[in-house]
């Protein structure tokens, strides 16, 4: 019951068009964001990706998809520059100028949990 009552909640504070998927069917990092409100969500994300969203607006630069792609490839730099086409060395510089600006080392787990379920708040 209390399941239930956990995804009506959830399904009442969400816009637009809401699925029935069964538990099995829903990421660890989703389901613990689904309860998460929207509000607090975004206060989340401008706190831990604040400086890194003005950086990138101010230089024009992307280094928030830079982090992304290196978190989606687990934290490997070798994988993350391979998908995003630039050098190792380039893709470490930009991940250490990234952690700079967060007050975050990316190479730590915990630092990198905290940026990814940032990343993930916008969606």
């Amino acid at each position: 019951f209390a399941t239930a009552r956990f995804a009506l909640d959830v399904a009442a504070g969400r816009a637009g068009t809401v699925v029935v998927v069964e538990a099995g069917e829903v990421d660890a990092h989703r389901l613990l964001l689904a309860g998460t409100p929207a509000g607090l969500r975004a206060a989340l994300r401008r706190r831990v990706l604040g400086p890194l969203l003005e950086y990138d607006a101010e230089q024009h630069t992307d280094l928030v998809h830079t982090v992304r792609v290196f978190l989606e490839c687990s934290g490997s730099p070798t994988r993350a520059a391979k998908a995003l086409h630039v050098h190792v060395n380039t893709l470490r510089y930009r991940i250490g100028r990234a952690g700079e600006l967060l007050g975050a080392d990316l190479t730590e787990f915990t630092d990198q949990l905290d940026v990814y379920l940032a990343l993930r708040m916008e969606e």
